[in-house]
């Protein structure tokens, strides 16, 4: 299977596609945040359609560095990224992703209150957003050549990651579909609380 993804490069790639779906994702979920009491519901949808390729993106980027550090010579010869991103930003950005995410999916399945899960939600954000931030910038610039790759189908794998970002979105549309009735009893109890 990882062969026909295209060993490190493809890796490379499949990470890049997904990350270039979630930065416009992320766009439309931080559009809601200004007026998040009259768009709840379209934030906690959003956040949910996140939620697959978000682990996508984190299963890639696990993959690589699992073969990195097991010396998988493909891996090897590929280089490790630099010891700021490997050593801080990274750690910081998978523990505060993890977190950001599952107490927002924590908080979809709960009934809407006030509490530790919405103000760990809150804390994590704000990590989370630094931690991105720095993530993003250190990326952005080799991201548009690596997505392009994909796109043109002219690489190895391409279809095989083109279909694997598409099944995580369409997965995460199901999840968010499944979920509306949470979003509409979280954006009631919204506009009761608050309105």
């Amino acid at each position: 299977m990882t062969s026909r993804l295209g060993g490190p490069s493809g890796n490379e790639r499949l990470t890049a596609l997904t990350a270039v779906v979630l930065l416009v994702l992320l766009a439309a979920e931080g559009l809601t945040i200004p007026l998040i009491h009259a768009h709840l519901a379209w934030h906690i949808f959003l956040g949910l359609v996140l939620v697959p390729p978000v682990l996508l993106k984190l299963g890639s980027v696990g993959w690589r560095f699992a073969r990195y550090y097991l010396r998988t010579p493909a891996y090897v010869a590929k280089g490790a990224p630099s010891a700021l991103m490997r050593f801080l930003v990274a750690p910081v950005t998978v523990a505060s992703t993890l977190v950001l995410f599952g107490s927002g999916v924590l908080l979809a399945v709960l009934h809407p209150q006030r509490g530790p899960v919405l103000a760990v939600h809150k804390a994590s954000f704000i990590v989370w957003f630094g931690a991105m931030s720095l993530h993003v910038l250190g990326h952005v610039l080799k991201l548009p050549g690596l997505a392009r790759a994909d796109l043109g189908g002219r690489t190895e794998g391409a279809w095989l990651r083109q279909v694997l970002v598409a099944c995580a979105g369409v997965a995460g549309v199901i999840v968010a579909i499944v979920a509306l009735p949470a979003a509409h009893a979280w954006a009631h109890w919204a506009a009761v609380a608050h309105g």
